[in-house]
C-alpha cells in the first residue's frame, strides 16, 4: 500500500485519542494479532512518518502508540536524538515517555507499540519496563543496518531474556517502511549525520 509524500510544518507528533525475530528475518503473527488492523496502523505511521521527509529534518523512525483491544491511536512521535542531542530519544522510546505522561500511568497495559523500524534493545526493554501488550514493526534492524549503525540483537530476543512478557509482530508492510530510509532526501540526511559523528 503506497503513502504519499506530504509536505508538513511544524512538530512532529500527533494525537487522536479518542477518535476514529531475528533481524532481517519474518517472525510469524502471533496468536491474537490483527493482520488488517496491523496493516491498516502501520500505513497510517508510514504516511506521517513520510511527512518529515519533505521538511528540513527527515527521519525515518516513527512510533505509534494504540489501544490493542479499540484500535484508537493514542499518539504518534518521531526520532528526536539529532535534534535533541539526546541518543535515547528513539521514537519509540519517545513515544512511550509521552504516552505515560499523557495518561499519567507507568504501565501501558492495553496499549500496542507501531514502529516503522523493529525496535533497538534500548527501545525494547523501555517497552518491556512499559509492559506493553504487543510490538509490531514495519523494516527490519538488518534493513536499518544498511544505512545506520544498529545493534544487531533482535527484539525477540530482547524478550525472550526478559523477565516480563510482550508480543512481538513483525515485519508488516516493510517495503513501505523501507521506503522511508532510501527516499532521497532521507539518503542525504544519513550523510550528515554520519559527518557529525566525527566531529
Amino acid at each position: 500500500m503506497p503513502f504519499s509524500l506530504l509536505p508538513y510544518k511544524g512538530t512532529m507528533l500527533s494525537s487522536d485519542m479518542g477518535n476514529t525475530s531475528r533481524a532481517g528475518a519474518q517472525t510469524q503473527l502471533n496468536r491474537g494479532s490483527k493482520p488488517e488492523l496491523d496493516r491498516s496502523q502501520m500505513a497510517a505511521l508510514a504516511a506521517f512518518t513520510a511527512r518529515s521527509l519533505e521538511t528540513s529534518a527527515p527521519r525515518p523512525f516513527g512510533a505509534a502508540i494504540v489501544h490493542t483491544r479499540t484500535g484508537k491511536l493514542l499518539l504518534r512521535a518521531l526520532n528526536d536524538a539529532h535534534r535533541q542531542n539526546d541518543p535515547s530519544m528513539h521514537a519509540e522510546v519517545r513515544a512511550i515517555r509521552l504516552a505515560a505522561r499523557r495518561l499519567k500511568l507507568l504501565s501501558l497495559a492495553g496499549y500496542t507499540l507501531y514502529t516503522t523500524c523493529e525496535p533497538c534493545p534500548m527501545c525494547m526493554s523501555c517497552a518491556l519496563w512499559a509492559e506493553l501488550d504487543r510490538v509490531v514493526y514495519g523494516a527490519t534492524i538488518e534493513d536499518a543496518s544498511h544505512h545506520v549503525r544498529q545493534i544487531r540483537i533482535p527484539a525477540t530476543e530482547v524478550v525472550e531474556r526478559s523477565d516480563m512478557r510482550c508480543t512481538v509482530d513483525g515485519p508488516v508492510l516493510r517495503e513501505e517502511c523501507y521506503a522511508l530510509f532510501t527516499h532521497p532526501n532521507m539518503l542525504r540526511a544519513f550523510k550528515q549525520w554520519a559527518t557529525r559523528r566525527r566531529k
